[in-house]
């Protein structure tokens, strides 16, 4: 099994029986990741972005900086619940200050008072 980090920029499959992988981004906390007693982690789906296509709201901007190839969206309106041991690799981490992109959007789209 994979060991994984918050932040970590992982490859899965959205549902068991696609055939693509999709970049992800873990945002389980730490102790959670790091347990042996869990099974599962909360990840953002991530998407390769279109250059003709704009950011939506919903939307942050991942690249090279923090492991991608390619510009990427993180879709911050949906969390998915993957088990740990369907990650097929870790391919990065989000930088600081997508970090910071990332934790503003999801409170702005979850619209969570703070």
């Amino acid at each position: 099994m994979t060991t994984v980090r918050q932040w970590d920029i992982v490859q899965f499959r959205i549902r068991p029986q696609d055939r693509e992988v999709h970049p992800g981004v873990v945002i389980s906390g730490e102790e959670w990741c790091a347990s042996g007693h869990t099974t599962n982690v909360n990840v953002l789906a991530c998407f390769k972005k279109v250059p003709a296509d704009s950011v939506k709201s919903h939307q942050v901007v991942l690249n090279g900086a923090d492991g991608l190839e390619f510009q990427t969206t993180a879709d911050c309106r949906f969390f998915y619940i993957i088990p740990k041991e369907t990650i097929q690799s870790v391919s990065g981490r989000v930088t600081q200050e997508r970090r910071r992109a990332l934790g503003r959007k999801i409170n702005e789209v979850l619209r969570l008072l703070l």
